[in-house]
């Protein structure tokens, strides 16, 4: 996939990884960048084209993608997550788990299927989706998100084997936490998610289907096959 000419659309673009993908996008010579977001009043960003989209509705991702029909590149980032202070036994954790699911998983799914036909119509593109490290575990407090990304991951895996003849490369991304908002009062250690929107576009470029943007996530990866795996006992957070 070259990125120099390519029209992107990032779901979720309005702030943290999304926006700092749709910069890097910019700086790589994207012709077009569109960020999807609810509310395209709140977005004010050189360069950028906000459009309305909330991908928990098929009616409104069916919209954007009439809207945006020039796109070849789509960067499936929107997510959202729970914590579950009580751990697998919190009560909350199914209606929780639903709402999680809707947007990491069936948000996913319902913009790869409206914006696939959009790329095969423009002779083929790519799409990114952005999993995570914690598809190959899960910390009790964080179960309903590390679920989710597992699920997303299987999608990805499958809807990959769907596409690539047809001239559409699929990325998985996977990486730990990165320095947003979202984790902002977590002590942990994070990633600068302009270098990771870097590395995504430069995996793209070499034609890559999987990417393992830090330290971290190669070594979860590694251990799966492992007697001593990552997924076994992960270390609480900080």
């Amino acid at each position: 996939m070259r990125i120099a000419g390519s029209v992107a659309l990032v779901t979720g673009g309005g702030r943290g990884f999304g926006l700092a993908m749709a910069e890097e996008l910019q700086t790589h010579g994207a012709k077009k960048v569109y960020v999807g977001v609810r509310n395209p009043a709140d977005v004010d960003h050189p360069g950028v084209e906000a459009v309305a989209l909330d991908v928990t509705d098929t009616g409104s991702v069916a919209a954007a993608a009439q809207r945006c029909d020039d796109v070849t590149l789509l960067v499936n980032n929107a997510g959202t997550g729970a914590l579950h202070v009580e751990g697998t036994a919190d009560p909350d954790m199914i209606k929780s788990m639903q709402r999680v699911f809707d947007v990491n998983l069936y948000g996913t799914i319902r913009a790869a299927q409206a914006f696939a036909p959009v790329m095969l119509r423009n002779g083929g593109g790519a799409i990114v989706n952005v999993v995570s490290d914690q598809a190959w575990y899960a910390r009790p407090i964080l179960g309903a998100y590390a679920v989710s990304k597992s699920a997303v991951w299987n999608f990805t895996n499958a809807l990959r084997v769907d596409l690539r003849p047809k001239g559409v490369q699929v990325l998985s991304l996977h990486v730990g936490f990165m320095d947003t908002d979202l984790v902002r009062d977590l002590d942990v250690p994070k990633n600068d998610p302009h270098q990771v929107a870097a590395a995504t576009l430069d995996a793209l470029e070499h034609g890559d289907e999987e990417l393992l943007a830090d330290d971290q996530s190669k070594l979860v990866k590694g251990t799966l096959s492992t007697d001593q795996g990552y997924y076994l006992d992960p270390p609480a957070l900080g």
